[in-house]
Protein backbone atom coordinates (compact mmCIF):
# COMPACT_ATOMS: atom_id res chain seq x y z
CA UNK A 1 0.00 0.00 0.00
CA UNK A 2 1.23 3.31 -0.70
CA UNK A 3 1.00 5.85 2.26
CA UNK A 4 0.89 9.74 1.05
CA UNK A 5 1.41 12.39 3.13
CA UNK A 6 -1.81 13.38 4.06
CA UNK A 7 -2.85 9.69 5.00
CA UNK A 8 0.12 9.54 7.24
CA UNK A 9 -0.43 12.12 9.36
CA UNK A 10 -3.33 10.74 10.37
CA UNK A 11 -2.82 6.98 10.65
CA UNK A 12 -1.98 5.20 14.27
CA UNK A 13 1.44 3.87 14.45
CA UNK A 14 -0.22 0.33 15.51
CA UNK A 15 -2.04 0.32 11.87
CA UNK A 16 1.20 1.63 10.36
CA UNK A 17 2.74 -1.08 11.36
CA UNK A 18 0.71 -3.72 10.02
CA UNK A 19 1.89 -2.47 6.50
CA UNK A 20 5.56 -3.21 6.80
CA UNK A 21 6.98 -5.43 4.41
CA UNK A 22 8.31 -8.49 6.12
CA UNK A 23 11.85 -9.63 5.32
CA UNK A 24 13.04 -11.92 2.46
CA UNK A 25 12.82 -15.38 4.26
CA UNK A 26 13.64 -17.05 0.41
CA UNK A 27 17.26 -15.62 0.39
CA UNK A 28 20.61 -16.88 2.34
CA UNK A 29 21.55 -15.15 5.63
CA UNK A 30 22.68 -12.16 4.21
CA UNK A 31 26.79 -11.03 5.78
CA UNK A 32 26.87 -7.24 4.76
CA UNK A 33 25.25 -4.67 3.50
CA UNK A 34 25.50 -0.77 2.11
CA UNK A 35 23.91 1.96 0.85
CA UNK A 36 23.10 2.92 -2.98
CA UNK A 37 24.22 1.30 -5.79
CA UNK A 38 27.62 2.16 -5.39
CA UNK A 39 27.92 -0.16 -2.42
CA UNK A 40 28.16 -3.42 -4.65
CA UNK A 41 32.04 -2.22 -5.38
CA UNK A 42 32.34 -1.93 -1.28
CA UNK A 43 30.67 -5.33 -0.55
CA UNK A 44 32.90 -6.79 -3.10
CA UNK A 45 35.99 -5.43 -1.08
CA UNK A 46 34.20 -6.31 2.30
CA UNK A 47 33.73 -9.99 1.43
CA UNK A 48 37.54 -10.33 -0.14
CA UNK A 49 38.26 -8.98 3.53
CA UNK A 50 36.28 -11.74 5.08
CA UNK A 51 37.73 -14.56 2.82
CA UNK A 52 41.04 -13.24 3.65
CA UNK A 53 40.36 -13.87 7.63
CA UNK A 54 39.58 -10.55 8.12
CA UNK A 55 36.79 -9.14 10.85
CA UNK A 56 33.46 -7.64 10.43
CA UNK A 57 35.45 -4.42 11.17
CA UNK A 58 38.18 -5.32 8.61
CA UNK A 59 35.28 -5.76 6.34
CA UNK A 60 33.19 -2.62 6.43
CA UNK A 61 36.53 -0.58 6.48
CA UNK A 62 37.46 -2.29 3.24
CA UNK A 63 33.97 -1.28 1.40
CA UNK A 64 34.38 2.01 2.87
CA UNK A 65 37.79 2.49 1.37
CA UNK A 66 36.76 1.70 -1.99
CA UNK A 67 33.64 3.93 -2.09
CA UNK A 68 36.44 7.02 -0.68
CA UNK A 69 38.64 6.40 -2.83
CA UNK A 70 36.19 6.38 -6.12
CA UNK A 71 36.59 10.21 -7.78
CA UNK A 72 33.38 9.03 -9.83
CA UNK A 73 31.33 8.88 -6.16
CA UNK A 74 30.69 12.56 -5.40
CA UNK A 75 29.06 11.94 -2.02
CA UNK A 76 31.99 10.53 -0.44
CA UNK A 77 35.94 11.06 0.17
CA UNK A 78 37.74 11.60 -2.55
CA UNK A 79 35.72 13.43 -5.41
CA UNK A 80 33.09 14.49 -2.88
CA UNK A 81 31.29 18.07 -3.10
CA UNK A 82 32.38 20.94 -0.93
CA UNK A 83 31.30 23.12 1.30
CA UNK A 84 30.17 26.38 0.01
CA UNK A 85 33.40 27.79 0.95
CA UNK A 86 35.11 25.70 -1.71
CA UNK A 87 36.49 22.78 1.17
CA UNK A 88 35.81 19.24 1.07
CA UNK A 89 35.27 17.81 4.55
CA UNK A 90 35.05 14.05 5.56
CA UNK A 91 32.71 12.59 8.76
CA UNK A 92 33.27 9.15 9.33
CA UNK A 93 32.56 6.32 12.17
CA UNK A 94 33.10 3.00 13.27
CA UNK A 95 31.48 0.64 15.53
CA UNK A 96 32.42 -2.74 16.77
CA UNK A 97 30.50 -5.79 18.01
CA UNK A 98 32.01 -4.86 21.65
CA UNK A 99 30.72 -1.09 21.55
CA UNK A 100 34.01 -0.15 20.42
CA UNK A 101 33.59 3.28 18.51
CA UNK A 102 35.77 6.00 16.67
CA UNK A 103 34.32 9.11 14.54
CA UNK A 104 35.99 11.89 12.84
CA UNK A 105 33.94 15.24 11.70
CA UNK A 106 35.27 17.97 9.46
CA UNK A 107 38.37 16.27 8.43
CA UNK A 108 40.50 17.59 5.36
CA UNK A 109 43.26 16.38 2.98
CA UNK A 110 43.01 12.67 4.15
CA UNK A 111 41.09 10.52 1.92
CA UNK A 112 40.06 7.40 4.43
CA UNK A 113 38.43 8.79 6.80
CA UNK A 114 37.04 5.98 8.04
CA UNK A 115 40.64 4.75 8.70
CA UNK A 116 41.20 7.72 10.80
CA UNK A 117 38.13 6.58 12.35
CA UNK A 118 38.78 3.46 12.85
CA UNK A 119 42.69 5.04 14.13
CA UNK A 120 40.61 7.16 16.67
CA UNK A 121 39.31 4.09 18.54
CA UNK A 122 42.10 1.98 18.56
CA UNK A 123 44.87 4.09 19.40
CA UNK A 124 43.21 7.20 21.51
CA UNK A 125 41.46 7.20 24.76
CA UNK A 126 38.30 9.29 22.96
CA UNK A 127 35.68 8.18 20.34
CA UNK A 128 35.58 11.93 18.09
CA UNK A 129 38.40 13.87 16.71
CA UNK A 130 37.02 16.94 14.76
CA UNK A 131 38.19 19.95 12.56
CA UNK A 132 42.17 20.72 12.36
CA UNK A 133 43.00 17.77 15.63
CA UNK A 134 41.28 15.45 13.54
CA UNK A 135 44.03 16.48 10.72
CA UNK A 136 46.84 16.36 13.07
CA UNK A 137 45.88 13.10 14.23
CA UNK A 138 45.75 11.72 10.49
CA UNK A 139 49.15 13.29 9.75
CA UNK A 140 50.79 11.68 13.04
CA UNK A 141 49.48 8.26 12.62
CA UNK A 142 50.84 8.40 8.92
CA UNK A 143 47.80 8.75 6.91
CA UNK A 144 49.04 10.32 3.37
CA UNK A 145 47.57 13.83 2.06
CA UNK A 146 46.48 15.23 -0.42
CA UNK A 147 43.85 18.24 -2.39
CA UNK A 148 40.43 16.45 -2.13
CA UNK A 149 38.95 18.80 -4.50
CA UNK A 150 38.72 17.75 -7.87
CA UNK A 151 38.41 19.44 -10.98
CA UNK A 152 35.14 17.97 -11.77
CA UNK A 153 33.91 18.68 -8.14
CA UNK A 154 35.56 22.51 -8.11
CA UNK A 155 33.94 22.99 -11.49
CA UNK A 156 30.02 22.09 -9.75
CA UNK A 157 31.09 24.28 -7.14
CA UNK A 158 31.70 27.50 -9.13
CA UNK A 159 28.81 26.95 -11.41
CA UNK A 160 26.82 26.26 -8.08
CA UNK A 161 28.46 30.24 -6.52
CA UNK A 162 26.35 31.84 -9.56
CA UNK A 163 23.44 31.02 -8.08
CA UNK A 164 24.45 29.89 -4.25
CA UNK A 165 21.06 28.08 -4.71
CA UNK A 166 21.14 25.50 -1.82
CA UNK A 167 18.67 22.62 -2.80
CA UNK A 168 18.65 18.72 -1.86
CA UNK A 169 17.66 16.49 -4.57
CA UNK A 170 16.61 13.14 -3.27
CA UNK A 171 18.46 10.21 -4.09
CA UNK A 172 21.17 12.06 -5.85
CA UNK A 173 23.59 9.28 -4.71
CA UNK A 174 22.58 7.07 -7.30
CA UNK A 175 21.04 9.92 -9.95
CA UNK A 176 24.77 11.67 -10.14
CA UNK A 177 26.82 8.69 -9.55
CA UNK A 178 28.60 7.78 -12.48
CA UNK A 179 25.98 9.51 -14.42
CA UNK A 180 26.94 12.84 -13.76
CA UNK A 181 29.62 12.82 -12.25
CA UNK A 182 30.55 15.84 -10.62
CA UNK A 183 27.11 17.26 -11.35
CA UNK A 184 25.65 20.37 -8.95
CA UNK A 185 23.64 18.22 -6.79
CA UNK A 186 23.31 17.53 -3.42
CA UNK A 187 24.88 13.99 -2.20
CA UNK A 188 25.72 11.92 1.14
CA UNK A 189 26.91 8.77 3.26
CA UNK A 190 27.60 4.79 2.36
CA UNK A 191 26.83 3.11 5.45
CA UNK A 192 27.74 -0.69 5.76
CA UNK A 193 27.18 -3.16 8.12
CA UNK A 194 28.63 -6.52 8.80
CA UNK A 195 28.61 -9.33 10.23
CA UNK A 196 32.68 -11.95 10.46
CA UNK A 197 33.10 -15.28 10.46
CA UNK A 198 32.92 -15.37 13.67
CA UNK A 199 29.32 -14.02 13.48
CA UNK A 200 30.45 -10.56 15.15
CA UNK A 201 29.10 -7.37 13.78
CA UNK A 202 30.37 -3.93 12.77
CA UNK A 203 29.50 -0.99 11.14
CA UNK A 204 31.21 1.97 9.48
CA UNK A 205 29.58 5.36 7.88
CA UNK A 206 31.51 7.86 5.71
CA UNK A 207 30.79 10.68 3.87
CA UNK A 208 31.57 14.01 2.51
CA UNK A 209 28.15 15.70 3.63
CA UNK A 210 25.43 17.70 1.85
CA UNK A 211 26.89 19.70 -1.28
CA UNK A 212 27.75 23.22 -0.45
CA UNK A 213 27.14 23.00 3.39
CA UNK A 214 27.58 25.35 5.82
CA UNK A 215 31.67 25.24 6.81
CA UNK A 216 31.38 23.52 9.75
CA UNK A 217 28.33 21.53 8.92
CA UNK A 218 27.97 18.14 10.23
CA UNK A 219 25.23 15.71 9.96
CA UNK A 220 24.30 12.22 11.22
CA UNK A 221 27.33 10.19 9.30
CA UNK A 222 29.84 10.17 11.92
CA UNK A 223 27.11 10.86 15.20
CA UNK A 224 27.08 6.70 16.81
CA UNK A 225 23.28 6.38 17.26
CA UNK A 226 22.20 8.55 14.45
CA UNK A 227 24.03 7.52 11.13
CA UNK A 228 25.75 4.26 12.40
CA UNK A 229 24.76 1.61 15.47
CA UNK A 230 25.93 -2.09 15.84
CA UNK A 231 24.69 -4.26 18.97
CA UNK A 232 26.00 -7.63 19.06
CA UNK A 233 23.17 -9.17 20.40
CA UNK A 234 20.49 -7.83 17.82
CA UNK A 235 21.89 -6.32 14.44
CA UNK A 236 22.99 -3.24 13.44
CA UNK A 237 21.35 -0.28 11.31
CA UNK A 238 22.50 2.76 9.29
CA UNK A 239 21.07 5.91 7.85
CA UNK A 240 21.38 8.03 4.55
CA UNK A 241 20.09 11.15 3.06
CA UNK A 242 19.37 14.49 5.04
CA UNK A 243 21.49 13.74 7.91
CA UNK A 244 19.84 16.60 10.49
CA UNK A 245 16.54 14.52 10.07
CA UNK A 246 18.61 11.34 10.81
CA UNK A 247 19.79 12.94 14.08
CA UNK A 248 16.57 14.37 15.32
CA UNK A 249 15.16 10.33 15.81
CA UNK A 250 18.42 8.87 16.59
CA UNK A 251 17.51 6.97 13.73
CA UNK A 252 20.28 3.76 14.05
CA UNK A 253 19.90 3.40 17.31
CA UNK A 254 15.88 3.17 17.03
CA UNK A 255 16.06 0.85 14.39
CA UNK A 256 18.21 -1.61 16.69
CA UNK A 257 15.84 -1.10 19.42
CA UNK A 258 12.78 -1.85 17.31
CA UNK A 259 14.20 -5.23 16.32
CA UNK A 260 15.35 -5.89 20.09
CA UNK A 261 11.72 -5.83 20.01
CA UNK A 262 11.08 -8.16 17.89
CA UNK A 263 10.66 -6.17 14.43
CA UNK A 264 12.24 -7.37 11.53
CA UNK A 265 14.65 -5.33 9.86
CA UNK A 266 12.45 -3.65 7.16
CA UNK A 267 9.42 -3.40 9.59
CA UNK A 268 12.10 -1.79 12.17
CA UNK A 269 13.36 0.76 9.53
CA UNK A 270 10.14 1.71 8.75
CA UNK A 271 8.49 2.35 11.95
CA UNK A 272 11.53 5.34 12.49
CA UNK A 273 11.21 6.71 9.50
CA UNK A 274 7.05 6.92 10.13
CA UNK A 275 8.65 8.31 13.36
CA UNK A 276 9.88 10.86 11.75
CA UNK A 277 7.20 11.57 9.74
CA UNK A 278 4.83 12.17 12.18
CA UNK A 279 7.44 14.40 14.10
CA UNK A 280 8.38 16.36 11.30
CA UNK A 281 5.31 16.11 9.23
CA UNK A 282 5.19 18.50 5.92
CA UNK A 283 8.91 19.14 6.48
CA UNK A 284 10.03 16.64 5.48
CA UNK A 285 7.48 15.89 2.50
CA UNK A 286 10.30 16.52 -0.36
CA UNK A 287 13.59 14.92 2.21
CA UNK A 288 14.93 12.13 1.47
CA UNK A 289 15.97 9.81 4.99
CA UNK A 290 16.40 6.15 4.53
CA UNK A 291 17.24 3.40 7.09
CA UNK A 292 19.20 0.05 6.26
CA UNK A 293 19.90 -2.80 8.62
CA UNK A 294 21.11 -6.24 9.14
CA UNK A 295 20.18 -8.13 11.77
CA UNK A 296 22.16 -11.12 13.65
CA UNK A 297 20.09 -14.02 11.74
CA UNK A 298 21.28 -12.50 8.35
CA UNK A 299 17.78 -10.53 7.50
CA UNK A 300 18.48 -7.27 5.43
CA UNK A 301 16.21 -4.63 5.24
CA UNK A 302 15.20 -0.78 4.82
CA UNK A 303 12.61 1.55 4.18
CA UNK A 304 12.84 5.13 2.67
CA UNK A 305 10.69 8.33 3.02
CA UNK A 306 10.52 8.62 -0.61
CA UNK A 307 11.62 6.05 -3.42
CA UNK A 308 14.39 5.15 -5.01
CA UNK A 309 16.73 4.75 -2.18
CA UNK A 310 18.65 1.25 -2.83
CA UNK A 311 21.09 -0.78 -1.17
CA UNK A 312 23.49 -3.61 -1.98
CA UNK A 313 23.37 -7.03 0.09
CA UNK A 314 25.99 -9.77 0.28
CA UNK A 315 25.32 -13.34 1.38
CA UNK A 316 26.95 -16.45 2.83
CA UNK A 317 27.57 -17.12 -0.39
CA UNK A 318 29.41 -14.10 -1.95
CA UNK A 319 26.40 -13.17 -4.22
CA UNK A 320 25.66 -9.36 -3.95
CA UNK A 321 22.26 -8.09 -5.20
CA UNK A 322 20.60 -4.82 -5.43
CA UNK A 323 17.53 -4.18 -3.34
CA UNK A 324 14.83 -1.57 -3.77
CA UNK A 325 13.99 -0.48 -0.74
CA UNK A 326 10.32 0.61 0.08
CA UNK A 327 8.88 4.30 0.81
CA UNK A 328 6.59 6.19 2.68
CA UNK A 329 5.81 8.55 0.00
CA UNK A 330 4.72 7.51 -3.37
CA UNK A 331 6.84 9.53 -6.23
Amino acid sequence: MITTRRTLLTAAPAAALATSAVARDDAAPAVMVSTWDFGAAANAAGWAARQAGGSALDMVEAGGKVAEADESNSSVGLGGMPDRDGHVTLDACVMTWAGDIGAVCALEDVVHAVSVARAVMEKTPHTMLVGAGARTFAVDQGFPTQNLLTPRAEAAWREWLVTAEYAPRANSENLDWRGTPGGPGNHDTIGLVAIGADHRMAGACTTSGMAFKMRGRVGDSPIIGAGLYVDDEVGGATATGVGEDVVRVSGAHSVVEAMRHGLDPTAACRSVIERLARLRGTKVAASQVALLALDKQGRAGAFALQPGFTYAVTDAAGRTRIERAGALFSA
